[in-house]
């Protein structure tokens, strides 16, 4: 499920975050608030406290069209959970079935459903909810008041009116964006900087050690266990198990995690240092790749987890050269 509301959107896919949605044909049934206590524009003073208005607003907008069907104080208790890195409190399957059953609820809503639309635990609708919204918040939850932003949200759900004018708004939102977007950058610049001398000091005491192998362009390897099948080619198409971390042991991705399954994929078609490495492998092999950032992804990172210049680390299992 994605949900967004114009203003929030442009925010979050301007800090790496998600979603687009349509809005509600009609007005929902208000929401019961999470909070009684009313937000006056004279209440309003920091630019703190108008962008977590601001938030607030876009979140109300954003929720409207699943209001009728959620716990507003069920969506808190989850956004904060998930904020704060806990795990999800609904397993995929069952996120999955509430997901199916609140758009056929929201269908029947806009008079787009033939049949009568089941029934959901509102409760259940705010972690759903929580669990989708939460991990774009977090990029600003340290930017705002996160209680003014859910009074400010329960409140207008529960038919306040917005004491904040739509171009006070998006003037706000706009000074806000750009706010968060030049303290991303600076963070990203600093991260860049440390990730890469982190990584060079890394490589050149790595490649001192016993069966560590280091090729010319800098990607280092050790033979965990040794294949005698056929070497692949950069144009073949590989079938592989593989684990990968960040050096201080974070695991980015694993297909051993998602339940042992191989991945297939052209190589030429990945990061240098895994086209060049996994070239090098007969099948039935399993080599250790410390590959640099700069045979990685480079300044850019990838996700929320690889930094940049972030020199990553790949344990590979070549299972087959395929057709």
């Amino acid at each position: 499920m994605k949900l967004t509301a114009r203003g929030l959107a442009v925010l979050l896919a301007s800090t790496a975050a998600i979603a687009v949605a349509a809005p509600p044909a009609a007005k929902p049934a208000p929401a019961k608030p999470v909070a009684s206590a009313p937000t006056t524009a004279a209440s309003l003073v920091t630019p703190r406290q108008k962008a977590s208005y601001v938030v607030g607003f876009d979140l109300s907008q954003m929720l409207m069209p699943v209001a009728p069907d959620i716990d507003l104080k069920a969506f808190q208790e989850g956004l904060q959970g998930v904020l704060a890195g806990k795990s999800p409190t609904l397993t995929r399957e069952r996120a999955a079935q509430i997901n199916q059953a609140l758009m056929q609820r929201i269908a029947a809503r806009r008079g787009q459903a033939k049949t009568a639309p089941p029934e959901v635990s509102k409760v259940d609708v705010g972690h759903l909810v929580a669990m989708d919204l939460g991990p774009s918040l977090a990029s600003i939850k340290d930017e705002v008041d996160m209680p003014l932003v859910f009074r400010t949200m329960s409140g207008l759900l529960a038919g306040q009116q917005p004491v904040m004018d739509e171009s006070t708004r998006n003037a706000v939102r706009a000074e806000f964006t750009a706010s968060v977007k030049q303290k991303i950058e600076a963070q990203r610049a600093a991260q860049s900087g440390t990730n890469k001398a982190t990584g060079e000091k890394f490589l050149a005491e790595n490649k001192t050690k016993k069966g560590v192998i280091t090729t010319p362009s800098g990607l280092q390897y050790m033979v965990l266990r040794q294949g005698s099948g056929a070497r692949p080619k950069p144009t073949d198409r590989v079938r592989v198990n593989y684990h990968g971390t960040l050096l201080d042991g974070t695991v980015f991705d694993s297909s051993y995690d998602r339940g042992g399954q191989p991945v297939e994929f052209m190589l030429n078609q990945v990061i240098p240092g895994w086209t060049e490495g996994v070239s090098m492998m007969p099948v039935g092999a399993k080599y250790r790749f410390w590959v640099p950032s700069e045979l990685a992804y480079g300044e850019k990172g990838a996700g929320a987890q690889i930094g940049p210049n972030s020199t990553l680390v790949f344990d590979v299992e070549l299972l087959a050269i395929s057709p």
